[in-house]
Order: structure tokens, then sequence, then C-alpha cells
């Protein structure tokens, strides 16, 4: 059976449920959420497989997806980071943004975003159904192939990938300037 996504309006706020397929084929705006993992200064950035419905062979971070109806975003980061590269970690909501991208005459994401930070460093066991590859990037490299080479990332990763690169440098800079806080 085919998942249900969430319909909301501008605030996130819940109005209806649509079937995936549909609701990407008509555009509607639907919760969604993506998942950034980090260990010692590198992000985790999947290859998405050459032959999902849309953004195949590009790159994006460790795991996004949808929550089902009826479940919380909650549980369905930590699922969905299971299935797709075969662990868990603790994760802290950063923020969240609204896009809209077109892939085809009758296939658009039409987003509200959740975007989670992990730290994470153990073994990857990538789903072969969902993903082709797997990288550790370091910050500063990443930042530099953003600019140098959009194309090959996401369109929600494009948008995404700064501010959780601009929250990880403010956050390194309080470390460095007032220590460890624990």
């Amino acid at each position: 059976m085919e998942d249900q996504l969430i319909l909301v309006d501008i605030y996130d706020n819940q109005i209806g449920t649509m079937g995936k397929a549909e609701a990407h084929r008509l555009g509607r705006l639907h919760r969604a959420f993506s998942i950034f993992i980090i260990k010692e200064e590198k992000m985790l950035i999947q290859k998405r497989r050459q032959d999902k419905y849309h953004s195949g062979g590009l790159w994006a971070n460790a795991c996004c997806s949808h929550p089902r109806d009826g479940e919380t975003l909650e549980h369905a980061v930590h699922r969905r980071l299971s299935e797709e590269v075969g662990f868990d970690c603790e994760l802290e909501e950063l923020f969240h943004f609204t896009y809209r991208s077109k892939y085809a005459e009758d296939l658009y994401e039409y987003e509200y975003d959740h975007v989670f930070l992990g730290e994470y460093d153990g073994e990857v066991e990538l789903n072969p159904e969902e993903v082709e590859d797997i990288a550790w990037i370091t910050y500063d490299e990443l930042a530099r192939e953003l600019v140098e080479q959009p194309d090959k990332f996401s369109s929600w990763f494009q948008i995404a990938a700064p501010g959780v690169l601009e929250r990880l440098a403010f956050s390194a800079e309080n470390r460095a300037a007032f220590g460890d806080i624990a």
C-alpha cells in the first residue's frame, strides 16, 4: 500500500493526506524531513540511487523522507534513518524551510522540510534500494563544492546544507570562545 503523505499549510498544520505519487504529481505541500549526520568536522552525504523517481544520482544529506499519516515526526526520523543507512542516533531539529522544485511536467517536490542533525561515528549500512553510495566530506570541501558544482546535489540539499554548515560554524566558534559547557 502506498504511503499517505501529510498535507500541510504554510505553518505546518495538517490539512489532509494524499498518496505519495499523487502529491508529487500535483505538487501539493506536504511534511518532510532531512537528516544531517556529522563526525569529526565531516558530514555524511549519500548519492541517491540512479533510478530514483527524481534526483537519481545526485548527492544529498544522510537521509530524507516523509512521516506517515498518524506517525510523529520524532518516530519517523529514527525509523527512516535506520531503514536508509542502517543506524540510529540522537537527533536535534535545527530549523525548517519550505521549497518547491519541478522535476518533470507532472513531478514536483513541494515540502515543508524539518532539518535534523545528529552525530554518529560507527558503521553505516546503506540500503541499496535507496542509496548508491556514501561519503564523509569535510565542511570546507562541501562548502566549496556547493558553490563550484551545485548540480551534483539535490535541490533540497542545496537549500538546507548552508544553513546546517552555518550553525555548525557558529557552534564551533562558541566552543572555541567559551569552551565546552556541558
